[in-house]
């Protein structure tokens, strides 16, 4: 067998599928990770899906121990994995806020660290994370969400100072609207009020930020780390 053996967590649906299916696509061994159910988008001998919620460290530890028995250590992380429990600040809970950051801060951070062990060994090594403009443009009513994505940077800032000398490249894709699940759950109205945002006046689809993912995981990017690339139609130029 051949190609990198890359993890990307929240690889079932939306982003993550999209980037497992671009790295399988150009040869990889892809492991995606979900929670409900396993793409059915994805078979063959070059994909592992394996059940694992992110928030809990005996999981992460059992899937890289599945993963390097299987195939050996990941050389590309891509860690994806995210929800939104949005309310306003005065009525958001702890619970609420715990949930966000455990899984879109803290479970990466946790990948990561799991990841960085192979990696160092390799001296090299990719790292993504997803993050989003609303971690650095703000959104009403995503206090947890926005302070959740903004700390994916400093995580990959920081990742990238300390690791670096290893060989091990840490980097961050940040999407504006995107046509996935989350956003038709808004309706006509509430996607067009974000399109609206958005300098090209439209979403971009899940296959455009795969396509920064992989540019960023390849040999063509090994000079860049602690990036933020957005994808975004121009909606967070500036920042």
């Amino acid at each position: 067998m051949s190609g990198r053996i890359v993890l990307v967590t929240g690889g079932n649906r939306g982003i993550g599928l999209a980037c497992a299916q671009a790295f399988v696509k150009q040869g990889d061994r892809v492991v995606v990770t979900y929670r409900s159910s396993a793409p059915a988008e994805l078979d063959g001998e070059n994909v592992l899906a394996v059940r694992c919620d992110v928030t809990s460290a005996e999981d992460v530890d059992a899937l890289f121990k599945t993963v390097e028995e299987t195939w050996g250590p990941v050389e590309v992380l891509v860690a994806n994995a995210g929800i939104t429990q949005d309310t306003l600040l005065m009525r958001m809970s702890e619970d609420q806020w715990d949930a966000v950051l455990d899984t879109n801060l803290k479970a990466a951070w946790r990948c990561a660290k799991a990841a960085s062990r192979g990696m160092m060994r390799a001296k090299n090594g990719r790292m993504v994370f997803i993050s989003s403009i609303v971690g650095y443009y703000g959104s009403p009513g995503q206090t947890n969400y926005a302070a959740s994505k903004a700390g994916l940077i400093g995580l990959a800032r920081s990742i990238t100072r300390e690791l670096g000398g290893k060989g091990i490249t840490a980097n961050v894709v940040a999407p504006g609207p995107v046509q996935t699940d989350m956003m038709d759950a808004l309706g006509e109205e509430g996607a067009a009020r974000l399109t609206e945002l958005v300098p090209l006046k439209r979403a971009a689809t899940t296959e455009e930020v795969a396509a920064a993912v992989t540019f960023l995981a390849s040999p063509e990017a090994s000079f860049i780390s602690g990036a933020v690339l957005p994808v975004d139609g121009g909606a967070g130029m500036g920042n």
